[in-house]
C-alpha cells in the first residue's frame, strides 16, 4: 500500500475507531449496571440498608430492578465492541439515569438515613450527565 493510499484511508480509519474515552466509558458504566444487578440480586436487604433505604423493604421489588440494571449493563458491554450500538444503548441508559434521578429527586428526604437520599440524587444526577455526554460522543462519532 502506498503512503498515499494509507493517508487516503486515514479518516476512515478514524471514524471507526471510538475514542478511548468513550470505551473506556462504557465499559466503566457497564461494569457499575453488572455489580449493582449483582449486588441487588444476591442480597436484595443488604441493598437496601446501603443503598436504597426508603419505605418498606421489599426484596422482590428489588430483584425485580436488578434485571433492568443487568439488561442496561449487558447491552453496554455489546455497545463497547459493536459501534452501531453505541448510541442507542446510551440514550437508553441517559434517559433511564435522567428518570431516575427525578424519582430520587422527589424522595430526596424519605431516605434513613437523610445523607443517603441526597447523596443518591446528586450522584445519579451527576452520572446522568456524564452518559449524557457519552451519548453526544458516540452519537458523534459516525459524523463526518
Amino acid at each position: 500500500m502506498t503512503a498515499a493510499h494509507q493517508h487516503a484511508d486515514a479518516p476512515a480509519l478514524a471514524s471507526r475507531q471510538a475514542p478511548s474515552t468513550l470505551l473506556a466509558g462504557l465499559l466503566a458504566f457497564a461494569l457499575v449496571q453488572l455489580a449493582l444487578a449483582l449486588f441487588m440480586a444476591s442480597a436484595p436487604h443488604g441493598f437496601f440498608t446501603a443503598v436504597g433505604p426508603y419505605g418498606t423493604y421489599n426484596g422482590h421489588y428489588i430483584r425485580d430492578v436488578s434485571t433492568f440494571y443487568a439488561a442496561i449493563g449487558a447491552c453496554l458491554l455489546v455497545a463497547v465492541r459493536v459501534p452501531s450500538w453505541r448510541a442507542p444503548v446510551l440514550a437508553v441508559t441517559t434517559i433511564q439515569y435522567a428518570l431516575h434521578s427525578l424519582n430520587h429527586l422527589l424522595d430526596i428526604a424519605r431516605a434513613h438515613p437523610a445523607w443517603t437520599g441526597y447523596f443518591n440524587f446528586f450522584s445519579l444526577a451527576a452520572a446522568t450527565v456524564l452518559l449524557g455526554w457519552l451519548w453526544q460522543a458516540a452519537a458523534s462519532e459516525g459524523s463526518p
